[in-house]
């Protein structure tokens, strides 16, 4: 599958920004997929899980701001930031997954390119 991330931006705290995760090839609805970050000299964070029945995750740092969803028919996913602080700043990424024997999520190593959050204060 391939995956092309979009809607990043500049964006003031306190705004909102969309972004979308365009997937090619069959069999979308069957990935957990996953929404990352990576702010400059940072490790990469997990910032949003939603699985294939729909059910989602994430961390507290971003829980009651971000909201994860997807679009089967669209094979699409999204990730719509509310309330964006400066520390969202970071390049997101969308990942297509799976789950593992214990029912977490496995990231596979289908990752899109990266869109640029920029949060100013």
């Amino acid at each position: 599958v391939q995956l092309q991330a979009s809607g990043g931006g500049l964006v003031q705290t306190g705004g909102s920004l969309r972004l979308s995760c365009a997937a090619s090839g069959s069999s979308f609805s069957t990935y957990v997929m996953a929404w990352y970050r990576q702010a400059p000299g940072k490790q990469r964070e997990l910032v949003a899980v939603i699985s294939s029945g729909g059910s989602t995750r994430y961390p507290d740092s971003v829980k009651g701001r971000f909201t994860i969803s997807r679009d089967n028919a669209k094979n699409t996913v999204y990730l719509q930031m509310d309330k964006l602080k400066a520390e969202d700043t970071a390049v997101y990424y969308c990942n297509a997954g799976g789950t593992s024997v214990s029912g977490e999520y496995v990231p596979y190593d289908y990752w899109g390119q990266g869109t640029q959050v920029t949060v100013s204060s």
